[in-house]
Order: structure tokens, then sequence, then C-alpha cells
């Protein structure tokens, strides 16, 4: 794969800007395109960058961007990390000092054990940078090789936002309140900042402390859907809530298309999402199966008019577990791009019908989706509210 060319591809992508040619917010893909403006928010940083991810792996990919984060420390930037205790489990302690010791502060949200606390499901699942308060990243895209793929490998199907407007702030002050533990971003409703002609917001899901924005936001969406609807979905096992909404919108004659793994890094989600191709296609929802590499997006556009990109998974976890952060963006213009991404990545993907999904039925097939549904289904409830059980509360630091 020619990585030169695709970022070159991708910068075609249109932007939203102001009649200065002041531009306010960016469709980002995975791959090259992504880690070239990563690398370029952290080299211009001259202040503070702010970076929460749930996966940052130590490889060729992870050093990169580790060392750009060391050289704007050494440039007196403020570099504050903030990682997933269980996504990032796997980095050698050595990295991570060697981040440290460069005066960058680092911590990891969560511990899967603690005197308190038995954390399982409830994992901070941001995939953001801002720096500065004025330039951000916020997508559902990881720092690792598999992200950002190389000449002989496609780098996993993602997406992300680049702002440059308001909704930056917003995002240095919930990275900073996460990161410090000041607990008032529970408090902060989200704000939909003037970019031009679109209308840019910052959404939080943390159920845990009341906050639902996204899950809200998608179904607040798919209900008021007039003429389309078009998902990009890694892991999907949408609730009852998100499900009901999505065959109401179907059941009103709207066209609903769905993009999901046709390859998978949790194969047994792959096949329990399997389990509801039929009840899919007979509420006429069309499903398209990305073979390519690894469907790991989650971003969604309704009627031309509306999109969001983000972390938020369309499952109990995100909804329920894990603490997600999403881009809302009310925009003709940049709803009409996503949605031309969308039917490019789909003339390129392998159309599931009923004819398609009896060539592959068979009774131990079925007997294995329906198997790995009702595990995996079975193992987020059990992950979604684990965490919430407290224990030993008397000895609570």
């Amino acid at each position: 794969m020619d990585h030169k060319k695709v970022f070159r591809e991708h910068n075609k992508t249109p932007f939203l800007k102001a009649a200065d040619g002041t531009k306010y917010i960016e469709l980002v893909h995975s791959g090259e395109d992504y880690f070239v403006r990563l690398k370029e928010i952290i080299n211009k940083a001259e202040k503070e960058i702010h970076l929460q991810t749930y996966i940052f792996e130590n490889d060729d990919t992870g050093n990169l961007i580790a060392n750009c984060l060391i050289e704007a420390a050494l440039r007196k930037v403020n570099v504050y990390i903030l990682l997933d205790a269980y996504g990032s489990a796997a980095l050698p302690d050595s990295f991570v000092q060697d981040l440290l010791d460069h005066g960058i502060q680092l911590r990891f949200f969560s511990p899967l054990f603690s005197l308190n606390n038995f954390y399982i499901g409830r994992r901070m699942h941001h995939k953001v940078v801002v720096a500065d308060g004025s330039t951000a990243l916020v997508g559902g895209i990881n720092i690792g090789d598999k992200y950002h793929g190389n000449v002989n490998t496609e780098p996993w199907l993602d997406y992300a936002v680049q702002l440059y407007c308001p909704a930056a702030e917003d995002l240095q002050k919930l990275c900073s309140d996460h990161f410090f533990k000041k607990g008032s971003s529970r408090k902060i409703k989200p704000v939909l900042h003037s970019a031009g002609d679109a209308q840019i917001g910052v959404l939080q899901n943390d159920w845990l402390q009341g906050k639902t924005e996204v899950c809200d936001a998608y179904t607040e969406a798919i209900s008021n859907a007039e003429k389309e609807i078009v998902i990009v979905a890694s892991y999907f096992l949408p609730g009852s809530k998100l499900t009901k909404a999505l065959i109401k919108a179907c059941n009103k004659g709207i066209k609903t298309k769905v993009i999901l793994a046709g390859t998978s890094d949790v194969p047994l989600v792959r096949r329990a999402t399997e389990h509801l191709y039929a009840s899919l296609l007979n509420h006429n929802i069309k499903i398209y199966e990305w073979n390519k590499s690894v469907v790991h997006g989650k971003a969604a556009m309704v009627d031309n008019k509306w999109s969001i990109v983000g972390s938020f998974n369309l499952n109990s976890l995100s909804c329920y577990g894990s603490i997600e952060m999403n881009v809302e963006i009310q925009s003709v213009e940049f709803a009409e791009n996503l949605h031309s991404d969308f039917e490019k990545i789909i003339s390129e993907c392998s159309e599931i019908t009923m004819e398609t999904l009896r060539e592959r039925s068979g009774i131990f097939k079925n007997l294995s989706n329906w198997v790995s549904y009702q595990i995996v289904r079975t193992s987020m409830l059990f992950l979604t509210f684990l965490p919430h059980l407290r224990f030993l509360k008397d000895f609570r630091l």
C-alpha cells in the first residue's frame, strides 16, 4: 500500500472553513493521514498537550509518537498522558519510565484491581489529543502499527476529526478534568459551538456518572431520521433502545445501511453480530462487510446533515460501561463529505443479502453464531455492571 498516495488522497477531503479560509473541522482517516496530523499537532504545541487513549503500543508507531511527545517535553511543553490500565497493560515499564524521566506526566486509568474496586468493564476508551486548547484530534484510532498500516498491510478502517474551533477548548477542559481527577467533567453539559455554517459539540458517555450524551445523540438522530442512515460500526451489538430506534426508522421506509467487519480482531463478536444479520435484513437494513482490514470505525451520518465520529461502539459496553468521547457535527457540507466517503467504502465491500446468508448458513454455522451471541451478550452485561459494585467501603482511601 502506497502511504504517500493515501495521504495525498485523504488530504483532498474537503473541510469546513470560514470565508477567510480558517479551517474548523476535517474528516481524518486511519493510516498515514491520522498519524501525520498527530505528529504535526504535537510538534507545533507551545504550552500544553493532553493525550488520552485506550491502547498505546510499544511498536514502531508507538515509539514514533512517544519520541514526538518527549521532544515536546524537552521544549518545555507540559505533556499529560492518560492511558487505560487494561488497554495499555502491555506497555513495558521501561517505556513508561522513559516518558516520566523526560518530564512527561503519565498515569493509568483504573487499574484492574485496587483496594476498593474490581474494575473490568469501566474503561477509559477515549482516543483524543488536544494541544494548547486550539487544535484537537478525536476519534476511534488508537496508537499502534495496526492503526497506521504499512506497505504490506492496510490500516484498520477507522475515523477521527480534527478540530480548529472552540470545541477544542472544551476538549482540553474535559481531558484536564479526567487527568487530574477533578470530577467536574460530569457537570459539564454538551454545548454546540458555531463554526461557520456548522454546529460542533463534544459528547461524553459515562453512564456511571450520569453522562449518556453519545447514546442519546445516536438514538435521537436515528429516531428523527427522514431519508437515510449510514453507520460504520465495529463490535456491532446494539442494545434494545438503539435497536428499536433503527427498526422504527426502517418501518418508516428510511434507507438504512450498516458497514460491518468481514474480518475482526475479536472473531467471537463478529460471529455474534452475524447472528443478527437475518433480523436486520428482514427489517430492510442493508449490510455491507469490509474485508480489506479490520473494521474499527465508530461513525454515522443521518440525512446528509448530521454526523458523529468518536470512540463509542454500538453495544452495551459503550452505553453503560466505558468512558467514551465523540464529536457531533450538524453540517450539510460535512455530512455530505462523510456520506461520500461511506459510499466509496461500500463500493469496496461485499453486500450481505438473504441469498448470500443462505449460502453461508448451516446447522453448525447457525449454532456457532447463536452460541457466540449468547456468550458475548452475557459477557458484556457482566463486564458492564460488575465494575459498579464497590467493595471494602470501610477501608476506602
